[in-house]
This record gives structure tokens, C-alpha cells and sequence, in this order.
């Protein structure tokens, strides 16, 4: 229960992301800059936070031995995430995008088998029928919102989020197994900001050549954002994630966590931006989502008395 709590944390300043990269698409800054700066301004201040604890020597060694695998699935699990999440919050508001990505819950389930062929690993079946009752809340959702705009909106909402769904469990699964608890979070997401550079210095450049220079607004903003999701968030996530590695069942259940990032951006951005409340449909939608995360962590916990339990005979029998 531990890990799923921090994943809420988690989910709460990962919706800061939605929010605000809604608040600066409505403003007509450019999701190129939105996005880039992010980890541009991540990267400074993860120096700081690692190197306080003179950690950067073990990541730059780690890099410089394997730098294909660091370059590759950095910009997989960073770039191909973040840059079609910020891609989509031209086409829909951020609580929907929010929502579309919770489809990232049975994407990493349906990746286990993939992820370590060296191990044979099956799909977590009663975790992807769980999430089941999470894709349903977001497919309703979804329906509703193309009956106020054209498909080809909804298209372009929906596919760039389903990509990065599958970018971010993808990426940091294949970095927590590469790096095998040699380096700690904060280290493996310096290593990731580093190595995905290169992806993010080309967006800007895109950036800069279709809408200029980012404005004040949209600087400060991405700095809001780049600390909250980017280093609290991020932290979080991986930290909950690394505590239930070895167990595909409660991995998922933490990956669950992340449908509370609906509720959040929903409420953030009717605080913050004076969205109007979502239509009928659109909440029993949120609710299932809601229901699908409790869900997830019922079956975790009885599978972790169940753990317990037998643990707890077999010392008794040897006793």
C-alpha cells in the first residue's frame, strides 16, 4: 500500500503537467518549447540535487560504458513521451488528455513478455482486466468529447497520447532493468535528461523556427512544471515503481495510481483556468476510471496478505 499512496503523490504533481500545458496552448505558446524546456530546465537542477551528494561520477561512467542503450530508450521513455503528450493539449483539454493516457496502465502490462526475454514472464491477465474497467471510463469520455469536436481532432488527441503510453513504461522499464539498482532515481533520471538531450535540442530548434522565441509566461510555466513533474513527480513515480519491480501484479497496481491525475487536472483546471464542468457522461467516465485504480489496489493488498500469509507457514513449519 506504501508504493500505491506515493504513486498518488505522484499523480498529483504529474498533473501540473496537464494543466499547464493547456494554460499555455490557450495562451498560443508553442508545444514544441513546452515540452523541451521542461527537461531543459531539469537538467540544471538534477546537477544540483545529485551532485549535493557527489553522485554524477557513477552516471557518467555508467553512460560512457553503454551509451546506445541510455541515448535509445531515454528518448523512448522521455522524448517519445512527453512530446506527444504536449502535442495533444492542442486538440483537448488537459483533464481529457490526462484521462486518454491512463491507457499507459495496460500498455506496461501488455509489455511484460517483451521486456526480459531471458525470463518468461506472463501478461498480469487479472491486471489488464482490471484496467478493462479504467479504458472503458476513457473510451466514454472520448465519445463524448467527439460529439463537440471534428474526428479529426479527436484523432489527433488520442493517437499521440496512446504513443507516449506505451514511450513511458517502455522507457523506464527498460533503464530500471539496464541500470539493475546501480544507480538510485535521481541518478538514472539525470542519466535519462542527459542522454535524451540531443531530442529535446532538436524540438526547440522547431520551436524556434515555427513560433520564435518562448514568452515570459510560458518560461515561467514550463519551470513550474519542469520541478513539479518533472523532478517531484518523476521521483516519485520511479521510487513506487522500484519498490515493486520484481512483482508485475503490484507494478501494475502503482502504474494504476496514475488515473488520479484525471481528477486532479479536472479540478486544477477549473481553479486555475475557469474550465466548465465536464458533462454527465463525461464523469460517470471519471468515475469508472476512479473505480477501475481502487480496483487495482484491493487486488494488491490481498495479494500481498496472501504473500505474507505463506511466508508466514512456511517459517512456522521449519520452526
Amino acid at each position: 500500500m506504501k508504493a500505491i499512496l506515493i504513486g498518488i503523490l505522484a499523480a498529483l504533481f504529474f498533473s501540473v503537467t496537464f494543466v499547464l500545458n493547456r494554460s499555455m496552448e490557450l495562451e498560443g505558446g508553442s508545444w514544441a518549447w513546452s515540452a523541451s524546456l521542461r527537461y531543459i530546465f531539469m537538467l540544471p537542477i538534477l546537477f544540483i540535487i545529485v551532485g549535493y551528494k557527489r553522485n554524477i561520477m557513477p552516471v557518467v561512467e555508467h553512460m560512457k560504458n553503454s551509451p546506445a542503450p541510455w541515448f535509445i530508450w531515454s528518448t523512448v521513455g522521455f522524448g517519445l513521451f512527453y512530446a506527444p503528450l504536449t502535442f495533444a493539449t492542442i486538440y483537448g483539454p488537459g483533464w481529457l488528455g490526462a484521462a486518454t493516457f491512463q491507457f499507459t496502465i495496460v500498455a506496461g502490462s501488455l509489455l511484460v513478455p517483451f521486456l526480459n526475454k531471458k525470463t518468461k514472464q506472463r501478461i498480469p491477465i487479472q491486471g489488464i482486466f482490471i484496467s478493462l474497467v479504467i479504458l472503458i471510463g476513457v473510451f466514454i469520455m472520448q465519445i463524448d468529447h467527439a460529439s463537440s469536436v471534428p474526428i479529426v481532432s479527436v484523432v489527433l488527441c488520442v493517437v499521440p497520447i496512446i504513443i507516449a503510453s506505451f514511450a513511458y513504461p517502455l522507457g523506464n522499464r527498460k533503464m530500471m532493468m539496464f541500470v539493475n539498482g546501480n544507480l538510485n532515481s535521481f541518478q538514472r533520471i539525470l542519466g535519462m535528461t542527459i542522454a535524451s538531450m540531443p531530442f529535446w535540442f532538436m524540438l526547440s530548434i522547431y520551436g524556434f523556427a515555427t513560433h520564435g522565441l518562448p514568452t515570459q509566461s510560458q518560461v515561467i510555466q514550463t519551470f513550474i512544471v519542469a520541478v513539479s513533474s518533472g523532478i517531484i513527480a518523476t521521483v516519485l513515480f520511479f521510487y513506487a515503481t522500484e519498490m515493486v519491480q520484481n512483482d508485475n501484479q503490484k507494478l501494475a497496481s502503482v502504474e494504476a495510481t496514475q488515473s488520479s491525475e484525471v481528477v486532479f487536472a479536472l479540478i486544477g483546471e477549473i481553479l486555475i483556468l475557469g474550465a466548465p464542468l465536464p458533462s454527465a457522461v463525461s464523469f460517470i467516465g471519471m468515475g469508472l476510471l476512479i473505480f477501475g485504480m481502487i480496483l487495482h489496489s484491493v487486488v494488491s493488498a490481498l495479494a500481498n496478505r496472501k504473500e505474507i500469509a505463506f511466508f508466514q507457514n512456511v517459517t512456522q513449519k521449519k520452526g
